[in-house]
């Protein structure tokens, strides 16, 4: 049942599941809380999601809710409801009920998948959207009428006709951005988007097909562990090991159990695995390379990494609009550190004006993507979807550069850039030099209105373990290496930075951060920048 055809344009993302099954039957796909699942069990278990699906009226098109954590019911569930035909909704875990069903309700969601820990909080999404039912993982319904996934996974599928795909209209996920700048949007993703990247992230990463063993650590629900931990993996023939939640020591373990040789993370997650003891470095001995994206990665921590555990970290990046995987420093190629690479196959990368026109090499401006990966457009948003780009190049918002080899830069999110004086300062530079002092462990810039110099830098920092600093201390590290008007005006020391479910400093929590007993105000008696 739902055995789909090849169809064209790189064939859907089922086909390509259903080839990996077939190729790689008695393998291991998932490995999760003491649970084997192999590539054939994998494909029956979503068949039987796919015909439960159907069988409670669910038709191809129709939006479906996945609210759960890693796990192996998350990929279950996600290729069960892709095999009905309808369209993959990933619920962030971290969000309030109201945002959650703020989402539902916008994707115009039918039913729900929920882990049953989740439970309290789907009782209070239900009542603020228009879900027809939900399904459980687990016995611990949130209502009496829902359906238990158990009773779809322990019974035969029944025969449904396989939905016709057409890869490079039809969607296979709608993904919600994080809503830093407004309301959240989300991200059309056809058949053809995942495909496409999928298969670039292949060739970017040359990666061997049914020989690689990945750790996910980070949300099956956001577009990089999705594509590049889950997808890719699962596609190839490769095992994946999903870990519910980062916990360092439990990284370790699992890397050393199961033989991991694939890490992705982002970089707060590198920063953690720092501070593990040094009896437990010989636990990553397995591992072959580690990938870091989401966020620029401090040259500092790299080098730290890297020099510990002796495992090479090559830097990435890519929007969610973009499937996301957009560049990567060459594995086996030249890496240039603060670097996020080249353009992985298939995907063009230009430097933009705010007119759409593209820079000489060198000069700094909006990094704009094409490619087949590249979104459908947003959700019920015409408008937004225009503005977000220059004829069929995406606008991704972040600002950077392009060097004489072709390896891009990111200097920061256009949103973030602080203008000092009619100055631009980026804060990752200014974050960079941070990280260089050697007490800080995390480090994060933001910009303040002033009165007088229209924005000031403001830094936030966590100190390693056991160490001590003074503001002052900091902004004189600062002076070696930046111009007056990049130096941080404020510091303010935090136990720990916010972050985000995918481990991303949230630098929106930090522009409401108020003035703090160890903050220092530099036009106090510290120096200035007019």
């Amino acid at each position: 049942m739902n055995r789909c055809k090849p169809d064209g344009a790189g064939g859907s993302l089922v086909s390509l599941l259903n080839d990996s099954v077939a190729a790689y039957a008695e393998r291991t796909a998932i490995v999760f809380d003491g649970r084997t699942t192999t590539f054939s069990a994998l494909g029956r278990l979503t068949d039987r999601v796919a015909s439960g699906l159907t069988a409670s009226g669910i038709r191809p098109g129709d939006r479906i809710g996945l609210y759960c954590a890693n796990s192996d019911f998350f990929a279950i569930a996600y290729f069960g409801i892709l095999k009905a035909g309808a369209i993959v909704v990933p619920v962030n875990l971290m969000l309030h009920p109201k945002e959650a069903a703020f989402i539902l309700q916008d994707a115009e969601a039918r039913a729900l998948i929920y882990l049953e820990a989740l439970a309290p909080a789907v009782q209070a999404i239900k009542p603020l959207c228009s879900l027809e039912f939900g399904v459980c993982m687990g016995t611990n319904k949130a209502d009496p009428l829902d359906v238990l996934l158990d009773d779809w996974l322990n019974r035969p599928a029944g025969e449904v006709a396989a939905p016709a795909v057409n890869p490079e209209e039809d969607l296979a996920v709608i993904l919600y951005t994080s809503g830093t700048t407004g309301r959240p949007k989300g991200a059309m993703l056809t058949h053809r988007n995942l495909v496409s990247n999928v298969r670039s992230v292949r060739r970017a990463l040359q990666l061997t097909p049914g020989g690689e063993i990945f750790l996910v650590v980070l949300p099956m629900f956001h577009a990089f562990a999705a594509t590049a931990s889950m997808l890719f993996p699962l596609l190839h023939g490769c095992t994946v090991v999903p870990l519910p939640r980062f916990e360092p020591l439990g990284v370790a373990e699992a890397i050393a159990r199961e033989r991991v040789t694939v890490f992705m993370g982002v970089p707060s997650l590198y920063s953690v695995l720092l501070r593990l003891p040094d009896e437990l470095t010989p636990k990553f001995a397995s591992l072959r390379l580690c990938i870091s994206g989401g966020a620029a990665l401090p040259v500092e921590v790299m080098k730290q990494f890297e020099a510990r555990f002796g495992k090479p970290i090559y830097e990435g990046d890519g929007p969610t609009e973009c499937s996301p995987v957009t560049c990567v420093n060459p594995i086996g190629g030249s890496r240039k550190p603060g670097t996020v690479g080249l353009p992985v196959p298939d995907v063009e990368m230009k430097i933009m004006d705010e007119r759409g026109r593209e820079l000489p090499r060198g000069e700094t401006g909006e990094i704009c993507v094409r490619g087949p990966n590249v979104m459908k457009g947003y959700w019920k948003l015409p408008v937004e979807t225009r503005e977000a780009f220059f004829g069929d190049w995406f606008r991704t918002g972040d600002l950077g550069t392009e060097d004489a080899d072709g390896y891009f830069s990111i200097l920061d999110r256009k949103k973030d850039m602080i203008i000092v004086n009619g100055m631009n300062v980026y804060p990752r530079m200014v974050e960079e030099v941070l990280y260089r002092f050697p007490a800080v462990r995390e480090a994060a810039v933001v910009g303040e209105p002033h009165a007088l110099h229209g924005e000031i830098p403001v830094a936030f920092v966590a100190l390693k373990p056991g160490q001590a600093a003074t503001a002052a201390q900091v902004r004189a590290h600062c002076q070696d290496s930046l111009g007056r008007h990049e130096i941080p005006r404020k510091v303010f020391f935090l136990a720990d930075l916010p972050k985000n479910a995918a481990g991303k400093i949230l630098k929106r929590e930090l522009r409401k951060h108020g003035e703090l007993e160890r903050g220092v105000d530099s036009r106090t008696g510290e120096g200035g920048c007019g």
